[in-house]
């Protein structure tokens, strides 16, 4: 049997500086990874180590769409885990707009019920703003994933008190996981 096909796709919040350890783990833990980030979160992460981490992967590193010309880079994923998801992103998932490759590609799974775990990075000052909770409760609607709150989530912290090494990344690859054995 092949190894699942997980897209991770980040966004830029200061966890996706990690994202190169969550690739290495998820890769030991027998996924075949493909790795998305926002244009922001690529230029957070710098061309060489984008180089590297196509290289842990055997695929390019996607941050805009493909050109009509272009066939499709990865194969058919069995899950996508979008991790770290900002303020902005989680709002324009749940609007519906595709400013970005990632945000493209969310609109496109809620679409077609593709399996699709969301897991917010915000800090407590965000957390409040109102068009958040709606947002999360949109994507939920739409039979969307979302890992947020005491309930097994991201839970937000004060601005500047959390680090990316606090980020529970192993609640994002463990929802993937659960969603892979039901299909």
């Amino acid at each position: 049997m092949d190894a699942p096909v997980l897209y991770l796709l980040g966004c830029a919040a200061p966890p996706v500086l990690d994202v190169a350890g969550v690739v290495d783990g998820a890769l030991r833990d027998g996924w075949d990874v493909c790795l998305g980030v926002t244009p922001v979160a690529r230029t957070w992460l710098g061309e060489e180590r984008v180089r590297g981490l196509e290289e842990a992967t055997g695929r390019p590193v996607r941050s805009a769409p493909r050109t009509p010309e272009e066939t499709d880079l990865w194969p058919a994923a069995d899950v996508a885990v979008v991790a770290p998801a900002t303020l902005n992103s989680v709002n324009t998932f749940a609007l519906g707009l595709t400013p970005d490759f990632v945000a493209g590609f969310v609109a496109e799974a809620v679409g077609k019920r593709w399996p699709l775990v969301v897991m917010p990075s915000v800090n407590s000052v965000y957390a409040t703003h109102p068009q958040f909770g709606a947002s999360i409760a949109t994507l939920r609607g739409a039979g969307v994933r979302v890992l947020y709150g005491e309930d097994g989530g991201f839970v937000p912290r004060p601005p500047g008190v959390a680090g990316p090494e606090d980020y529970p990344w192993h609640l994002a690859l463990s929802a993937a996981r659960r969603l892979v054995r039901r299909a």
